[in-house]
């Protein structure tokens, strides 16, 4: 087992509010303060970050110091966002969120209490304080997500995929678990783009993406990392399982019904499969999942290779 390193990380966004004046001991007392001061107080602590995390932490956090709180919950599907902090309570508020007609997300207060008008109205007002800062928060995100997703296949680009796989296999030693990894090429994928076009090509991309990522896990994960090539990673996944996994993708698209031109195109793929082996590399699992399907492609293509 490998023992964890240290580092010597920064917290920005704690040194700011630090600076303006705001401690980041959570246990420090939360001493009552008005509306207006709160207001004042909380425009200056949101615009610190741009992590939606930290935004609904701060103001779960400030919020107490004038309407008692026992839970925040907060989703933003088109995010994927669903967060929830503190404990479930059996009374609610509830409330959608928009700025200038853009919609922010759903936010709900909870609490063992009813809340009284007079707490709503607070809320309410409070709440008018997180809008531009969530707002720049999801824009920020979205950027983020945009920057690390294929545009075509909507999957891990190349840079999601070295982040994701070093995360990976460094957590898979830690926690002493397996973890495997399963590399794809669409046979005689250049037949296809000559006979009926790139645009034809694209589709096909697409809809095998989606059928690829419809057999999978929520906690696997996939990457496009070159023209007509796909890796997908599997967490806590052994030998066996990968194979199985690799299996079931490889009939999920070759029963994929796609045509052109009123012809049905036929779409198949190879695949090469390796298990990380005790103190092996990220760029030796490459390779040898790399080999496998260079083996599957020379035995006939549409097969599954397990690395040795």
């Amino acid at each position: 087992m490998v023992p964890p390193s240290k580092t010597n990380t920064i917290d920005f966004d704690a040194a700011k509010l630090q600076r303006l004046g705001f401690a980041s001991n959570r246990t420090q007392s939360l001493r009552p303060v008005s509306l207006a001061q709160l207001r004042q107080k909380l425009n200056l602590q949101l615009q610190t970050s741009l992590e939606v995390e930290r935004i609904l932490d701060i103001f779960f956090r400030e919020v107490q110091r004038l309407v008692p709180l026992h839970a925040l919950a907060y989703q933003h599907p088109s995010s994927d966002l669903r967060l929830e902090l503190g404990v479930r309570a059996t009374h609610s508020a509830g409330y959608r969120l928009n700025h200038d007609g853009e919609y922010l997300g759903e936010l709900i207060f909870r609490r063992n209490m009813r809340f009284s008008e007079e707490e709503l109205t607070q809320l309410e007002s409070l709440l008018a304080c997180m809008l531009f800062p969530l707002r720049n928060a999801l824009l920020y995100r979205k950027a983020v997500q945009c920057a690390l997703r294929d545009p075509l296949t909507d999957t891990g680009n190349r840079i999601a995929m070295d982040q994701a796989l070093q995360r990976e296999v460094d957590l898979a030693r830690r926690n002493l678990q397996p973890l495997s990894v399963l590399m794809l090429d669409v046979d005689h994928f250049k037949n296809i783009n000559d006979t009926y076009g790139h645009s034809t090509g694209d589709e096909v991309l697409r809809a095998m993406a989606d059928t690829l990522k419809a057999q999978l896990r929520n906690i696997d994960m996939i990457f496009r990392f070159g023209g007509e090539e796909f890796l997908v990673l599997l967490s806590n996944t052994n030998r066996e399982g990968a194979a199985m996994v690799g299996e079931r993708l490889r009939f999920a698209v070759q029963e994929l019904q796609c045509t052109a031109q009123s012809q049905h195109v036929d779409v198949s793929v190879s695949l090469g499969c390796a298990c990380l082996l005790p103190g092996e590399s990220v760029d030796s699992l490459l390779r040898r999942a790399d080999s496998a399907l260079y083996v599957a492609k020379r035995d006939g293509r549409n097969r599954l290779t397990m690395a040795g």
